[in-house]
């Protein structure tokens, strides 16, 4: 059986798994790329490192993320997300990054998940080879779909 999710199922969903799919898209050029996340408040929080996502968002800040539940291939869930990138500054990182750390430090597994709630590895004998960034997406809109074998 096939159907859509409600707003509620969406929401359960998101609060449930820890990596989405992020699609951006400049000069006609799409991009997608899984992500840690935690989604608090209606938003979708992220940290990572400056590379092309973060250059392409910032030139086109419309955004589109994906978040699936696979048991099998006749049972699943997937919500995707569309909305607006928004880069955080001063007082919303220390917030972002203690909903981030509240929601990955029993999983730690990658060099994007911070060690310390708003602390970055510090390196006393060499420079960071690129800079952390914490954002947001604005949700606009959210949609999902489940089918249930």
């Amino acid at each position: 059986m096939l159907g859509k999710l409600a707003n509620d199922q969406i929401d359960n969903l998101l609060h449930g798994e820890k990596v989405g799919r992020l699609a951006c898209q400049q000069d006609g050029m799409t991009y997608i790329v899984p992500v840690s996340y935690a989604y608090k408040g209606g938003q979708v929080y992220i940290h990572t490192s400056e590379g092309q996502k973060i250059e392409m968002m910032r030139m086109n800040p419309n955004v589109a993320f994906e978040v699936d539940r696979i048991m099998d291939m006749n049972n699943w869930q997937s919500a995707v997300l569309t909305g607006t990138y928004k880069e955080l500054e001063g007082k919303e990182i220390e917030e972002a990054m203690l909903i981030l750390t509240s929601r990955f430090m029993p999983f730690r597994t990658s060099e994007t998940v911070p060690s310390k709630y708003g602390m970055e590895k510090i390196h006393f004998d060499q420079k960071p080879k690129t800079r952390s960034v914490v954002f947001k997406i604005e949700v606009l809109e959210k949609t999902g779909r489940y089918e249930k074998g």
